[in-house]
């Protein structure tokens, strides 16, 4: 009888990358606090990436290997909105993005910019986290 174990027995199951852009320090904790430690009971714990810039997230981006982006569209100088749809045209593969308006009205400028989803202040955790989920349980699968 053998006791050997697969090379990857012990490993534990990564969770998703989630990177999180706001130039507002307190708006990137409300978000993840609404959204959680991990998607679901049991799940892995999700690795947030916080960027407060643009150019940092256009590094990331490219960089690969996140399941999700959290762009705040009510960020001073570049907006997340417009970042979403610079991202969305200029990288290819480009990740799921999810926008965060600051109003109900302003659903259509996310459709403008291409995200895959939004949702609006003030954060509803129970929507944002379903949000998120909606986006991440597949691709974490994928990646």
């Amino acid at each position: 009888m053998s006791t050997a174990q697969p090379e990857n027995a012990g490993a534990a199951t990564p969770g998703p990358r989630i990177l999180l852009y706001s130039d507002d320090v307190d708006a990137r904790a409300q978000v993840r606090l609404a959204v959680g430690r991990r998607l679901r009971r049991g799940a892995p714990d999700i690795e947030w990436v916080e960027v407060a810039t643009a150019a940092a997230v256009i590094a990331q981006a490219e960089s690969g290997g996140l399941d999700l982006l959290i762009l705040d569209g009510e960020a001073d100088k570049v907006g997340g909105l417009g970042l979403a749809r610079q991202l969305k045209d200029e990288i290819f593969r480009c990740p799921p993005t999810l926008v965060l308006t600051g109003r109900p009205q302003d659903a259509w400028l996310a459709s403008w910019s291409n995200a895959d989803a939004v949702v609006s202040r003030p954060l509803d955790p129970v929507e944002l986290h379903g949000a998120v989920a909606a986006i991440v349980e597949p691709s974490a699968v994928t990646r």
